[in-house]
């Protein structure tokens, strides 16, 4: 029988979600966040309209099926690089099992750069919606 690491990822995502909801509570998260959440997000279209390249560069450290790719790719390095090489917007990979990302990640991300970013994970559950804005998300892939 083949495994269906869709399946794996999910089952594990739901686990994961269910622990942080309990370390932090949604109230919680929205209170050490509301500074982010009063500020617009940056237009992810309106970069992409506007933009030469077009580009959505994604910060990715490792991959299902091919494992570690750079594991010691450091979001200071790797981000800002992309955006003075002419990226629109940058997706942020936050899944740690299964792609060696963390929201930390996204939150040094938007620390370094302008561009729009996009929390590029497995969202199960609206409290994610809510981690991603606080974190510094624009947008999210679904």
């Amino acid at each position: 029988m083949k495994k269906d690491i869709l399946q794996d990822i999910i089952a594990n995502k739901r686990i994961e979600v269910a622990r942080q909801k309990q370390a932090v509570s949604l109230q919680t998260l929205l209170a050490l966040g509301s500074d982010r959440m009063e500020h617009d997000t940056r237009s992810m279209r309106a970069a992409l309209e506007s933009s030469p390249s077009g580009i959505i560069a994604e910060f990715k450290r490792k991959s299902p099926s091919k494992g570690w790719l750079h594991p010691g790719a450091n979001i200071a390095d790797v981000v800002p690089a992309y955006e003075a090489g002419g990226a629109s917007a940058c997706s942020i990979l936050t899944d740690g099992d299964f792609f060696g990302g963390s929201l930390g990640d996204l939150q040094k991300a938007r620390k370094l750069v302008d561009l729009p970013l996009l929390r590029k994970d497995f969202i199960i559950d609206t409290y994610q919606l809510f981690q991603a804005r606080v974190m510094g998300a624009d947008a999210v892939l679904l």
